[in-house]
């Protein structure tokens, strides 16, 4: 992509975030294109913790130039998170609330009207096959179905980008899959989808992938790029190569 391209949604030059001594991310550059599935990889300490709450507008870089959806986060962080959906790798659903209740109250943050709630609502419950449980509460339902609703309230309000930190984590093989069958139709309207996973073989399923080490962009492109690159057989393998380079450190927040 040329420089000021428009299906820029990420835009990110010359990221520095120190604290103290301590250098989380140096120098980072990457871009990223609208409807893309980007994948955010490294081992823990890497710096990409430190990245994603850059570009959620959740902290500011020490220097360079970082826009999401257009936005500055360094001086428009408010526009930015309103352009965006999040999910943690900590699950973020209210347990003491039912299925229809998340909804209702994860819609209403996001400013969305009583008529539009109730609409999306019916075809949410629709689409994850959950009109059974719609009065049950989160705490009694499976984990694969919690962390499908959590991704589906992350982009109920048709956000630009979503950010998906280890979303599959505890989850079993089948369910992953159709969690990712949740993420294609997402970048299929449009969305782009920025993830972080532990899990190489999803690195496989993203359009491409950045991997972090020591706070540093060690390889960026596609999967069959980066095997090719690499000689390698599988992302597990490309990921292991460039993880022996890394030197123990902690990651700060």
């Amino acid at each position: 992509m040329m420089p000021g391209d428009k299906r820029d949604i990420i835009v990110v030059e010359d990221l520095v975030k120190r604290f103290g001594s301590f250098v989380a991310n140096d120098h980072l550059n990457f871009r990223v294109s609208r409807g893309e599935i980007f994948g955010f990889l490294g081992a823990n300490g890497a710096g990409k913790t430190t990245a994603i709450r850059i570009l959620c507008g959740l902290s500011k870089p020490t220097s360079g130039k970082v826009l999401v959806a257009g936005q500055d986060v360094g001086t428009r962080p408010e526009k930015v998170k309103r352009s965006i959906g999040y999910m943690s790798q900590r699950f973020s659903l209210y347990e003491d609330l039912t299925v229809t209740e998340n909804i209702r109250f994860y819609a209403g943050i996001y400013g969305l009207g009583p008529a539009l709630i109730r609409e999306r609502t019916a075809a949410l419950l629709h689409r994850l096959e959950l009109e059974h449980a719609a009065d049950k509460l989160i705490s009694s339902l499976p984990l694969g179905w919690k962390q499908k609703l959590a991704f589906s309230l992350a982009i109920f309000h048709e956000p630009a980008i979503v950010f998906l930190d280890e979303p599959t984590g505890g989850v079993d093989p089948v369910t992953r899959r159709q969690f990712w069958d949740l993420i294609y139709d997402a970048a299929s309207k449009g969305i782009t989808v920025f993830v972080t996973t532990h899990y190489m073989d999803e690195a496989e399923y993203c359009d491409r992938v950045c991997i972090m080490v020591d706070g540093r962009i060690e390889a960026l492109g596609s999967p069959e790029e980066l095997k090719a690159r690499m000689g390698a057989a599988d992302m597990d393998e490309v990921f292991v190569k460039l993880a022996r380079k890394a030197i123990p450190r902690t990651e700060q927040v």
